[in-house]
């Protein structure tokens, strides 16, 4: 038995599940109530290290960016809980929430919840992927394994930031 869920990924053009989940600030979010905005739900394997840094302070730097966007919400979501999310957000100014999403159920709907090595040790972790929502719930797009230093980039291409 592993510790993926038996059911197919969601894919681009699919909604998006109905699962509420809880954000750094201990408020419940729930992905219906998010229709008629579009969505960015960026996966990451877990606050204040390197490559998770680097991508959040990429969205933070460029933020005035995102918040032209009128329609816009930027999440971002690991398995951390909410007082590691408060203190991630803390300590770097972030300013957008981080949901939390302890039993990886939404990374898990995404195929993101999967097995890796570490120094020769296997264990199951959030895979670093970006979803892009549509204003209708359904997925506009998806970036799988994605470099942190290439996520800023990805992202303007999707949403049509020159």
């Amino acid at each position: 038995m592993t510790e993926t869920s038996a059911h197919a990924r969601i894919e681009v053009g699919q909604p998006v599940p109905d699962l509420t989940l809880p954000d750094d600030q201990g408020g419940q979010i729930a992905l219906r109530d998010l229709r008629g905005t579009r969505v960015v739900l960026y996966f990451y394997p877990k606050d204040d290290t390197p490559g998770c840094t680097t991508q959040a302070c990429a969205i933070r730097d460029s933020w005035s960016e995102f918040e032209a966007i009128d329609d816009l919400v930027i999440y971002g979501v690991s398995k951390d809980d909410a007082g590691k999310h408060q203190k991630f957000r803390a300590k770097y100014d972030l300013p957008f929430h981080l949901l939390v999403d302890a039993d990886h159920e939404l990374a898990d709907a995404f195929g993101f919840w999967v097995e890796k090595m570490n120094y020769g040790k296997k264990y199951f972790g959030m895979e670093r992927s970006t979803v892009i929502v549509a204003a209708d719930g359904t997925v506009q797009a998806i970036a799988r394994k994605i470099q942190p230093a290439k996520h800023l980039d990805w992202l303007r291409g999707e949403l049509g930031i020159a």
